[in-house]
C-alpha cells in the first residue's frame, strides 16, 4: 500500500474515533436490525447524534448487558458511550432517540434512558428497535386525518382535526374547566413520569423556551413536569439567519423538535430521530407525553451546544424549519409524518397604555392541544405584561379577548387585575376567563372543535384602579313589601377623599313580615344563574355569561324560594308546588335545584374590593 493510502486510512480512522461528522442519510426500510436476544455483553458499535448544527456524528458504544422486562413487553439494553464530549456531559437530554448500531451496522435501538442524576460515567439505556418499528408502522385511526372542511394542502399534505379523546383530556364536568385542576389531574394520571433519582428513567424531554418571562416559566414548569417535560429558558425561537443550509428532510440521527408554540413566544421539545422510512420516522425511544394519537407541529432544529451538568446535561438549540407533525406518542417512541400538518391557532395581543413599552404587539402560533393550548395562552399574556411593566409599581390591567371557534359566533370575555407594588402573579392567568374558554372548548365531550384564533387587547395603567368598600348605610331601615330599599355605599379610592353612591333594590312582595339580609358584593364575584351545558353551543354561550360586569357593585337578596335548571333553561324562582310537580316519577333525571336571588347592579368606574351586608325589616304594604 502506498504511503498516501496509509495516511488517508489512518486519517479516516482518526475522524471516526473522534466522533466527527459523517454524511447524513435518509432511512432505508430494509436496513438490517439486530434482535435483543442476539445482543451480548461486550459487543461494540456506534451511535449517531447531532453535537452541533444539523449533521449527525458518531460516538462509540459498548454493551454492558440487557435488562429483560424493563417495561411491559419491552427490554432495555445498557451500554457505555465513551466519547470526548459524552465523557463530560454523561447522559444528555435531547439525545433521546439517537440510533445505536451493533454488529457491523445493525440497528439495535434508541438512546433513551439513564440514572436520572449525578451520573459519574457515560452509561445509557437503549430502547430496542422492535417496539419502535411497531409504533412507526401503526396506522392512524380512521377520521383523525385529514380535517374535514379544510382547504386542500399542497403536495398531498393533510391536517388533523385533533379533537378525539387523548391522554391529556380534562375529565371534569362540562362548564367547570379550570387549568389548575386539569394540571393536577394530569399529574396523577402521569405519576409514572415524576422524577425519581433512585431509578432508571427516560431522559426527560428538554423543552426549549424563548420569549417567556421568568414568572411565566416558574408557573408553567411544575404543570408540565409530570408530563415528562422539563422547561429550559434557553431560547428556542425559529431562527431566521442560517450559517449552513437546513436539511429538507429528517435523517437518522438528526434532531427533531415538537413545536408547542412559535413566534414571539416559542416552545419546542428536543429529541433525536431513530429511524426514517419514507415520509415517516420514529424517535425519542420513550414517550414525550404518552398522549397516544396526537397532533403537534414538528420542526428540524439546529443544535448550538450541549450544556454539561452534574445532574443532567442537555442540548440547546433553535427550530430552523417547521416540517410535518407529531402523530404518535407512546411508550417506546414518538412518530412524526412529514406530510401532515397539525392544527394551530394564532394569538394576537395588543398592549396599550404604557408609553415607550419595548414591545406592544405579540403574535404567537399555539399548537391545538387539550392541555397545552390553555397553559400557553396564559403564559403568553403573563409574559407580555412582564416584558411591558417589570418595575415594582402599582399596576391595573384589563384585557378584552375575542376567542373564535370554527362554526360558532365569537366569544368575547374580559379579564382584569390589580398588582400592588409590582408584577401580577402569573398564577392569576391560570384561572382567567380567556384561558377557561379555550380549555372548555378543546375539552368539550360532544363535538370536534378548532380554535381559529384569539384577538386580545391589554390595557395597562400605573395606578390602583380600585375602590375599597368601607361600609353601607341604610336610608330606610323599614321598607314596605314591593317597594325599594335605599342605601348609601361608602367607597374609598387608593388616594383622595371618600366618595358615596346611592343605590336601591326592589323588595319582592313575598318577603313581607321578614327580616331580610342584603349582601353588597363586587360584580366580578357574582356568578349568574346559567344552566349546565348539554351541548357545545350551550357551553360556549355560557362562557360569555361566566360573571357579571366587572366594574359593578351587586346588591342581592337570597330568596326563600328556589329555582331550577333543566334542559338548558333556568327558572330562577318557582313556588314549592311547582318544584313538586317537576319531580319525575318514572325517571331519575330531575331538574337541578338552585338558590334564587333578587339582584340590583350599581355601575362604578373602578373595580371594587370588599363586601358588606345590611338587614332590612320588611312590613306588609298597607291597603
Amino acid at each position: 500500500m502506498r504511503p498516501s493510502t496509509l495516511a488517508f486510512a489512518a486519517g479516516s480512522g482518526l475522524l471516526l474515533a473522534l466522533g466527527l461528522s459523517i454524511p447524513a442519510a435518509r432511512g432505508d426500510a430494509k436496513a438490517p436490525t439486530i434482535a435483543v436476544d442476539e445482543i451480548k455483553e461486550g459487543m461494540k458499535g456506534y451511535g449517531l447524534t447531532v453535537f452541533h448544527g444539523y449533521t449527525p456524528e458518531r460516538f462509540d458504544v459498548e454493551v454492558i448487558g440487557v435488562l429483560h422486562n424493563f417495561r411491559p413487553a419491552q427490554d432495555l439494553i445498557l451500554v457505555k458511550t465513551p466519547h470526548p464530549r459524552l465523557n463530560i456531559t454523561k447522559n444528555v437530554q435531547g439525545m433521546s432517540g439517537s440510533p445505536i448500531f451493533l454488529d457491523n451496522g445493525r440497528l439495535a435501538g434508541a438512546y433513551a434512558y439513564s440514572l436520572r442524576t449525578f451520573m459519574i460515567e457515560p452509561v445509557a439505556g437503549i430502547t430496542p428497535i422492535a417496539p419502535m418499528l411497531t409504533e412507526l408502522h401503526r396506522p392512524l385511526p380512521p377520521g383523525f386525518w385529514p380535517l374535514e372542511g379544510q382547504p386542500p394542502l399542497p403536495n398531498g399534505a393533510s391536517t388533523a382535526h385533533h379533537a378525539m379523546r387523548t391522554a391529556t383530556q380534562f375529565d371534569g364536568v362540562p362548564g367547570s374547566y379550570d387549568l389548575s385542576d386539569h394540571a393536577k389531574a394530569l399529574a396523577t394520571r402521569f405519576s409514572g413520569n415524576a422524577p425519581n433519582d433512585a431509578r432508571i428513567v427516560s431522559a426527560t424531554t428538554p423543552v426549549m423556551v424563548g420569549g417567556l418571562g421568568t414568572n411565566a416559566i416558574a408557573t408553567l414548569a411544575p404543570l408540565l413536569s409530570p408530563l415528562g417535560l422539563e422547561m429550559l429558558q434557553a431560547g428556542g425561537g425559529q431562527t431566521s439567519s442560517q450559517t449552513e443550509p437546513v436539511p429538507d428532510h429528517y435523517v437518522d440521527g438528526g434532531s427533531i423538535g415538537v413545536q408547542m408554540a412559535r413566534g414571539d413566544v416559542s416552545m419546542f421539545g428536543f429529541g433525536t430521530v431513530t429511524k426514517t422510512e419514507g415520509t415517516r420516522l420514529c424517535g425519542f425511544g420513550h414517550p414525550m407525553m404518552q398522549a397516544g394519537d396526537t397532533a403537534l407541529p414538528a420542526a428540524i432544529p439546529r443544535v448550538m451546544w450541549i450544556y454539561a451538568s452534574e445532574q443532567h446535561s442537555f442540548k440547546v438549540g433553535e427550530a430552523a424549519k417547521s416540517l410535518g407533525a407529531l402523530v404518535g406518542d407512546r411508550q417506546s417512541a414518538v412518530v412524526v409524518d412529514e406530510t401532515k400538518r397539525a392544527p394551530t391557532f394564532p394569538l394576537h395581543l395588543e398592549v396599550r397604555g404604557v408609553t415607550g413599552a419595548p414591545k406592544t404587539t405579540w403574535n404567537v402560533e399555539i399548537g391545538e392541544e387539550k392541555f397545552m393550548s390553555a397553559a400557553l395562552s396564559a403564559a403568553v399574556v403573563s409574559s407580555a405584561i412582564e416584558a411591558t411593566v417589570s418595575e415594582r409599581r402599582d399596576i391595573s390591567w384589563t384585557m378584552k379577548s375575542r376567542v373564535t371557534i370554527r362554526g360558532h359566533a365569537p366569544i368575547e370575555v374580559e379579564d382584569f387585575g390589580i398588582a400592588i407594588g409590582g408584577m401580577p402573579e402569573t398564577g392569576e392567568w391560570l384561572s382567567s376567563r380567556v384561558v377557561r374558554t379555550v380549555g372548555e372548548a378543546l375539552n368539550n365531550p360532544w363535538d370536534n372543535v378548532h380554535v381559529e384564533g384569539i384577538q386580545a387587547t391589554l390595557e395597562l395603567k400605573y395606578e390602583r384602579d380600585v375602590y375599597r368598600l368601607r361600609g353601607v348605610d341604610l336610608i330606610d331601615p323599614i321598607v314596605d313589601a314591593g317597594e325599594k330599599a335605599r342605601v348609601v355605599l361608602h367607597l374609598r379610592p387608593f388616594s383622595g377623599p371618600e366618595i358615596t353612591r346611592s343605590a336601591e333594590i326592589q323588595i319582592p312582595p313575598e318577603l313581607a313580615g321578614k327580616d331580610v339580609e342584603v349582601e353588597v358584593v363586587p360584580g366580578y364575584e357574582v356568578v349568574p344563574d346559567v344552566a349546565p351545558p348539554e351541548n357545545l353551543d350551550q357551553l360556549l354561550a355560557n362562557a360569555t355569561r361566566a360573571t357579571l360586569r366587572a366594574k359593578t357593585i351587586v346588591m342581592q337578596i337570597k330568596m326563600p324560594t328556589q329555582g331550577v335548571v333543566f334542559g338548558g333553561h333556568v327558572a330562577p324562582r318557582l313556588p314549592s308546588f311547582a318544584l313538586d310537580a317537576l319531580r319525575p316519577t318514572t325517571s331519575d333525571v330531575a331538574p337541578e335545584v338552585i338558590a334564587s336571588y333578587v339582584r340590583s347592579l350599581v355601575p362604578v368606574d373602578q373595580y371594587v374590593d370588599g363586601r358588606d351586608k345590611v338587614k332590612i325589616k320588611v312590613r306588609a304594604k298597607l291597603r
